[in-house]
């Protein structure tokens, strides 16, 4: 074992030693996080805006504070990226990160210089958890690549602005810079494909230990490599990885072809980063959920989503969330973020501690008929027909078909099978079967003759990373759509 892998270890028994008073403690952290964002923006243009000096309670928070999404709170920050100071947080952003919005276009959410170390910190919790749980400490000793977004920085009215992954890569610490991968020139390729050429020409001479990225994208490294040099599995060109790290999509459609492309089944640690901060990470090996983040000066909000809609949706504390509830997470932050609807949805999983599993997205749903699908039931759905039928799928996409050429309407799954099933009429019939357990209005609709069972519809071997071509959205941070209540991304597929 190297000096790093030795030193990471009794570094991983004080961060997590550290991790245990926050979880024991987690509404008193909450409640010294909400004075601290109170008292810190109170003479910020927001802060005065929304009379925070005469807040002492959440409930006077949630009558003078309403829940917002990017757009709505536009106006803030157009003047935050024009250079104005203390608008929502005393100074200005040290970094806006840029994103792509699904209605606002492109989005530019502020980083702190008291938010830019939560970012960093949680990440590399999420890896000492790993070590301290596991005693596996030996990545460390070797190479790790992140696939992620070009380091290079825009400015604009003098703050850095680029992508989260981008931001971040300016801030891996110097004992790791040496193990990292990509070098700084092949990170900065701007067109995905010749980068990942490039990136696969630097890592194939070299012992990769770690590697990490949206599953999608990962996989397609992958298989890039294997074909390159024909061999069998990854383990075979990388024969000390040891360490998948994930976030931005589920994992489970996916662990059945990763397993085949690797050639084993290795550890995977789960992280739930966003540019607004870094809200949850697996902590542990066994068990379901990420461990919410409550070392990140981020107050949490939960509404129901059965009420999200509605003119004053209850608007709960952690202390009052159950097991089990989809809600949509709202964040407060030391960004200058308040009442902000990050477009997530969640359910907890524990409570002592807590933590939770990512449910989907709340503009990613289908409710053509008022059926209101989300991601985890499609996911958990599509997850059980893996394992029933021993399926290897590389994407999928569904979408609901409302003028087919002949029945009733359906939903339609666009699957991108490694290899086609012969029994795809026995797939579907088992998918539909378990939608309507998990869904009684899609039930209804199918007893009610509204609807038809579904249909699985195959896509060509990269037809996704085509349509997301076609879209200009391919690369190492754009994820796959899931779900849609419309055809744009179907008729894609097609």
């Amino acid at each position: 074992m190297g000096i790093k892998a030795a030193l990471s270890k009794v570094y991983a028994k004080q961060i997590v030693r550290g991790t245990k008073k926050w979880t024991k403690h987690p509404h008193g952290a909450q409640e010294h996080t909400f004075e601290m964002l109170l008292r810190k923006a109170a003479q910020t243009a927001f802060g005065k805006d929304h009379h925070f000096q005469d807040i002492h309670s959440f409930q006077d928070y949630r009558e003078a504070v309403p829940v917002r999404e990017y757009e709505e709170l536009r106006p803030y920050f157009d003047r935050i990226k024009a250079g104005e100071e203390n608008v929502c947080w005393p100074g200005r952003p040290i970094y806006l990160s840029k994103t792509s919005g699904t209605t606002s276009g492109a989005k530019y959410i502020p980083i702190t210089k008291d938010s830019i170390a939560h970012h960093l910190n949680a990440a590399r919790n999420a890896l000492l958890s790993y070590i301290n749980e596991s005693g596996n400490a030996q990545f460390v000793d070797g190479k790790m690549i992140f696939l992620q977004g070009s380091p290079i920085l825009e400015k604009e009215s003098g703050i850095d602005v680029g992508r989260l992954s981008g931001i971040v890569a300016h801030h891996v610490p110097s004992y790791l810079q040496k193990n990292r991968m990509p070098s700084w020139e092949a990170n900065c390729i701007e067109d995905w494909e010749e980068k990942l050429d490039a990136i696969i020409e630097e890592t194939l001479k070299e012992d990769m230990r770690l590697i990490s990225g949206i599953p999608s994208w990962v996989q397609m490294y992958f298989e890039r490599i294997l074909e390159k040099t024909g061999k069998a599995n990854i383990l075979e060109v990388f024969p000390n990885f040891s360490l998948f790290v994930y976030g931005g999509l589920n994992y489970d459609p996916y662990r059945a072809i990763f397993k085949e492309l690797i050639g084993a089944e290795i550890p995977s640690i789960e992280t739930f980063p966003a540019s607004e901060g870094f809200i949850a990470y697996q902590d542990r090996q066994r068990g379901e959920g990420l461990l919410l983040n409550l070392d990140a000066d981020i107050f949490y909000e939960f509404i129901p989503m059965t009420e999200f809609h509605n003119e004053k949706p209850s608007r709960l504390s952690l202390s009052e969330v159950k097991l089990g509830e989809q809600y949509a997470l709202i964040l407060n932050t030391n960004a200058g973020l308040f009442g902000y609807s990050i477009g997530d949805t969640v359910a907890f999983t524990s409570l002592k501690p807590y933590r939770l599993v990512v449910t989907g997205r709340i503009k990613h749903f289908i409710s053509a008929f008022g059926e209101h699908v989300i991601g985890h039931e499609v996911e958990s759905s599509m997850k059980a027909a893996i394992d029933s039928f021993s399926l290897s799928i590389r994407e999928f996409h569904v979408a609901p078909e409302v003028k087919p050429k002949s029945g009733l309407p359906l939903h339609q799954w666009f699957v991108e099978f490694d290899q086609l099933p012969e029994d795809r009429a026995k797939i579907a019939s088992f998918l539909d079967e378990l939608m309507q357990k998990k869904n009684v209005y899609y039930r209804d609709l199918r007893e009610g003759n509204i609807l038809r069972e579904l249909e699985i519809v195959p896509v060509e071997k990269g037809g996704f990373i085509e349509a997301m071509k076609k879209r200009g959205k391919l690369g190492g941070q754009n994820k796959i759509p899931r779900l849609s209540n419309n055809r744009e991304f179907a008729d894609l597929l097609n």
